[in-house]
């Protein structure tokens, strides 16, 4: 049973050498845990208490802490990026047909209005949300405008 620990353990290091998510180095330590016991002669029961005692204890413990000192960076997609800004609409925005499209940033997207109410071609209008491959729209103010 030393070798199956060892191997586990040589897997474990290796997943979290490839990741460095911290998923697999409590599941390390209680395969280094697990191989010890096999070798001083416990039985699978133990090693696999072992293991499993040894390999939770330090996830529960230890991950919270982890994630309060490593957090990790949100990184907007290209969709959140147009979250404020203005567009035009070059199709007409129809919900109730479900048709709408208009135009942010060079690109071309598909587009519902926020309130429902149809926007026509050519109203400048506010990216406000973000919906699968949709955009919700709210038509400009004068502020939004300039």
């Amino acid at each position: 049973m030393v070798i199956v620990w060892i191997v586990v353990l040589i897997a474990a290091l290796l997943v979290e050498a490839a990741t460095f998510a911290l998923v697999s180095i409590w599941f390390a330590a209680g395969a280094l845990g697990a191989l010890i016991a096999a070798a001083l002669g416990a039985d699978l029961t133990v090693q696999l208490i072992v293991f499993t005692a040894l390999a939770g204890l330090l996830l529960a413990f230890t991950r919270p802490l982890m994630k309060k000192l490593f957090p990790g960076k949100f990184i907007p997609t290209n969709s959140e990026l147009e979250i404020g800004k203005t567009a035009v609409v070059i199709e007409k925005i129809d919900n109730a047909s479900g048709k709408g499209r208009v135009k942010v940033s060079g690109v071309n997207w598909s587009a519902v209005s926020e309130s429902g109410e149809e926007i026509p071609e050519g109203e400048i209008v506010v990216v406000t949300e973000v919906r699968s491959a949709k955009l919700a729209v709210k038509k400009a103010s004068e502020n939004d405008k300039g």
